[in-house]
């Protein structure tokens, strides 16, 4: 497939869906995503293996991964970090991660990214000129990112609806499929950087895991110097 731009896979498993994009330059190539509660670690390979063939690529036509970095289910960004980085490792090309509050920004300015969190909560980050950048989680008013006054941003995103509780604002919709803004991130990313110098790509977590420590004692391990 001759062209100038370089073929980029994005993935994402950080909510209850797998989702698949393959870019070329401004060209969507293909994207598939398959809402699923369970399973992403069992389906996530053979997915983004049908979406290469559908597309007639095979993994030595990539440029770049992007990955979902989160923030999300705990499980499902680690499932897709670790993917990105394996794949990146065994394909030798880099692997970018994406946050998904970013991705759903993406091609707007002045907007609030809202992604869903448990408990009648939100993940939220301003994209706003003079407000705070900072992804925070959101479980009140008072934890909702401060921007100027006038500066009226829309909320985009499913978590949109939780924020709106809080304090009324306008909505609107993301320009592009989760796994395409992913993708069409890394590929701008890529653009004039070594391979050598993106750094791998690691979850975003913006709330402590809800599974309690384990109770179960730590394995005794015998000294190095212990007589067989």
């Amino acid at each position: 497939m001759p062209s100038d731009h370089p073929i980029v896979l994005g993935f994402d498993t950080s909510a209850a869906h797998c989702a698949v994009a393959l870019l070329q330059g401004p060209e969507t190539l293909a994207h598939r995503t398959e809402d699923m509660t369970r399973g992403q670690a069992e389906r996530l390979m053979p997915l983004l293996e049908e979406t290469l063939r559908d597309a007639g690529l095979a993994w030595r036509d990539l440029a770049a991964i992007g990955v979902g970095i989160g923030p999300g289910n705990f499980t499902g960004i680690r499932i897709s970090v670790s993917a990105a980085r394996g794949l990146s490792l065994g394909l030798g090309i880099p692997a970018i991660g994406v946050s998904g509050l970013e991705a759903l920004t993406h091609g707007y300015s002045n907007v609030i990214a809202c992604w869903p969190a448990p408990r009648d909560s939100a993940y939220v980050q301003a994209f706003v000129a003079g407000g705070d950048p900072s992804p925070r989680l959101v479980r009140s008013a008072d934890d909702l990112p401060i921007y100027p006054a006038g500066a009226l941003p829309s909320l985009v995103g499913p978590g949109a609806e939780t924020v709106m509780a809080l304090r009324p604002e306008s909505v609107t919709d993301p320009l592009f499929p989760l796994p395409v803004a992913i993708a069409s991130i890394a590929a701008e990313r890529l653009q004039g950087v070594a391979a050598k110098d993106i750094p791998a790509p690691a979850p975003l977590y913006l709330k402590p895991a809800d599974a309690a420590p384990s109770s179960t004692p730590p394995v005794a391990m015998l000294s190095s110097n212990h007589d067989a």
